[in-house]
């Protein structure tokens, strides 16, 4: 739970942090901040490589506030003013990039965004020209922190963003919103202590490198982890295989008649009764690691066990799977009168389509449906000690379990004569 949250983002802070606020870290200005300027045009490059139109727009927000610091750093009263009014400006922006979602690089998605950032880089500009007006405020760094203190208002637009961000997260567990969440939260402590520079450009370049390290956690988890389920994928069972050492355990979990749902209800509720079962196999015990490896069919993997001791944890996992129950709304899909003919003529056309809109209103009321699934388990052995053998003789099982009345679970070796009847549509 802690680790997808706190890795890469928590950890690239607690690391900038410690490097701005100990002295390990000597390099000068100069070279922190080339070193700013190449993270940004990496992160930029990479977010545009991969489609992310969201981190792109993030490191624009974030690179524009920097120049802006910057230019100001020299007078102490115009340094307090573009900090405050970055200090709400940045957090609503990411607060927008959020809630927007990724929609790739169009004008139509990108464009009314980078106007209105270009607006505001026209505002903050206006204010470094603005005539001076007498200073209150020394230059000593001790005065100049205390005025760059956030003020209440903007402590509490930062407190919403944050809360925004983090709910977006754990309603979406995306990488992407994890590292918004601590982008937010290092450039902010850039803006803090802009009164040091050094400090400063450290928590800057902590913002940056903790977008662009999310493009690269969220393609990995594209790449090996089901989208629709949020299981391990394929590829991660692939590599998995290649560590295992015996003894192991494999178990192929197929869902009775799926087939059936899909051309009964859809495929929108076919895809409701994998996320189902897939709900299921992450919450298997036993030390078991499920993944989906294409379909309806999830094999999950248990190092360091043998039959005996996995079976108790399948029987554990059919029977969780077989007592949840979901509700299907309306008809069947093969049941639903078919639409009119395309070819009557427009008043009868629009008037049998008013009689069907009228007929779906009529909803049927909610049905219980329940699902059930076959499992078919093997333990390697020293004549078998390969991935690939015990992969055959757990599929064996799995037949034996389909042949058997479904809905069990069936052991590589003599048939399980132990039978469990059938629920639902299982």
């Amino acid at each position: 739970m802690l680790k997808p949250v706190l890795l890469p983002g928590g950890v690239a802070l607690l690391a900038a942090a410690t490097l701005a606020h100990t002295g390990w870290l000597t390099l000068p200005l100069p070279a922190l901040t080339f070193l700013d300027y190449c993270a940004a045009l990496g992160s930029m490059l990479l977010a545009w490589r991969f489609h992310s139109s969201r981190v792109f727009m993030a490191l624009l927000v974030l690179f524009l506030a920097g120049q802006a610091v910057g230019f100001s750093t020299g007078n102490p009263t115009l340094l307090v003013t573009i900090v405050r009014t970055l200090a709400v400006l940045v957090p609503l922006n990411f607060a927008l990039i959020t809630g927007i979602g990724e929609r790739g690089f169009t004008t139509t998605s990108t464009g009314p965004l980078v106007l209105l950032v270009f607006v505001q880089a026209l505002t903050v500009a206006v204010l470094c020209g603005a005539p001076e007006q007498r200073a209150s405020i020394t230059a000593h760094p001790h005065h100049l922190a205390t005025a760059i203190a956030f003020p209440g208002y903007t402590l509490l637009a930062i407190t919403a963003v944050g809360l925004l961000i983090a709910i977006q997260f754990l309603a979406h567990r995306k990488p992407l919103d994890a590292a918004m969440f601590w982008a937010l939260l290092a450039s902010l402590l850039s803006l803090r202590f802009a009164e040091t520079p050094r400090t400063s450009t450290l928590y800057a370049i902590a913002a940056v490198c903790i977008l662009g390290a999310s493009i690269v956690e969220n393609s990995y988890l594209m790449a090996y982890h089901d989208e629709l389920t949020g299981l391990p994928a394929r590829r991660a069972f692939n590599a998995a295989l290649l560590r295992l050492r015996h003894p192991y355990s494999i178990a192929v979990v197929d869902i009775d008649h799926f087939k059936r749902f899909n051309d009964n209800y859809g495929h929108e509720i076919g895809d409701q009764v994998l996320r189902l079962v897939a709900a299921n196999l992450g919450r298997v015990t036993g030390g078991g690691q499920a993944h989906r490896c294409g379909g309806e069919e999830f094999v999950i993997l248990f190092p360091g066990t043998a039959i005996p001791e996995v079976v108790p944890h399948l029987e554990r996992l059919r029977e969780k799977i077989q007592s949840t129950e979901f509700r299907l709304r309306g008809q069947e899909r093969r049941q639903l009168p078919r639409g009119p003919d395309r070819r009557t003529s427009t008043n009868r056309n629009r008037t049998r389509k008013a009689d069907a809109i009228r007929q779906l209103s009529r909803e049927k009321p909610a049905t219980l449906v329940s699902v059930t699934v076959s499992i078919g388990v093997a333990t390697s052995s020293e004549k078998k000690a390969s991935p690939e053998a015990v992969l055959h003789a757990e599929d064996k099982a799995l037949y034996r379990a389909k042949d058997g009345g479904r809905n069990r679970v069936e052991t590589e070796g003599p048939s399980r004569r132990t039978r469990v009847s059938a629920a639902g549509l299982g």
